[in-house]
C-alpha cells in the first residue's frame, strides 16, 4: 500500500488522505495512516499551507530540489522494512478485533541452498506471481468484493558465515 501512495504521489504531486483514498479504493483513515508512516521515515512531507483541514502530502524533496528516488523496482530499504515491521506489530495486536475470516495470517520462511542467478530467479518468479494481482490497485472496482489490503513481504538474502 505504501509504495502505491509513493506512486500515486510521484504521478499527482500532492494528495491528500482522502484524495488517495478516492483513487487506491482505501478508507482514507487507512491511508492517513499510511501518509503518516510514510512521513515519519522521511519519505514525505506535509505541503506547508494556511488555513483549511485539508492536509495534503508530497514526495520529501532532496537537495537541489529533485525528488527522492525509492530505489531499484520501488524498494525503499531500511525505512521500507521499519514500516513493514510496525504494520506487522499492529496487525499482531489488533487481530482479534478483525472480522472472522481475517483472524489468521499465512506467515511461512525456509532457507534453501541457492546461487546468485537462483535467487534472482527466484524472487523474479515471486513478483510475476504478485503481478497478476497488481491490477487491482489501479482498478478498485475490478476488485471481488471480499477483497482487503493484505501485506505481502518476501525477502531473499544470502546467510553469510561469521
Amino acid at each position: 500500500m505504501r509504495t502505491a501512495l509513493l506512486r500515486l504521489l510521484a504521478e499527482e504531486g500532492t494528495v491528500t488522505a482522502t484524495g488517495a483514498a478516492g483513487r487506491l479504493g482505501y478508507s482514507s483513515g487507512l491511508c492517513s495512516f499510511h501518509l503518516r508512516q510514510l512521513a515519519r521515515y522521511g519519505r514525505i512531507e506535509e505541503v506547508p499551507q494556511t488555513g483549511g483541514r485539508a492536509r495534503p502530502w508530497r514526495l520529501r524533496q532532496a537537495g537541489g530540489g529533485a525528488t527522492e528516488e525509492t530505489g531499484r523496482d520501488g524498494e525503499f530499504g531500511e525505512p521500507a522494512r521499519d514500516l513493514e515491521a510496525e504494520s506487522d506489530r499492529q496487525w499482531l495486536a489488533r487481530r482479534g478485533r478483525a472480522p472472522e475470516g481475517w483472524r489468521h495470517d499465512e506467515a511461512f520462511s525456509a532457507v534453501v541452498h541457492l546461487t546468485p542467478e537462483e535467487m534472482s530467479r527466484l524472487a523474479e518468479e515471486v513478483r510475476q506471481l504478485l503481478a497478476r494481482y497488481g491490477d487491482r490497485d489501479d482498478r478498485p472496482a475490478g476488485r471481488p468484493a471480499a477483497a482487503r489490503p493484505v501485506a505481502v513481504v518476501a525477502r531473499l538474502f544470502p546467510l553469510l558465515g561469521g
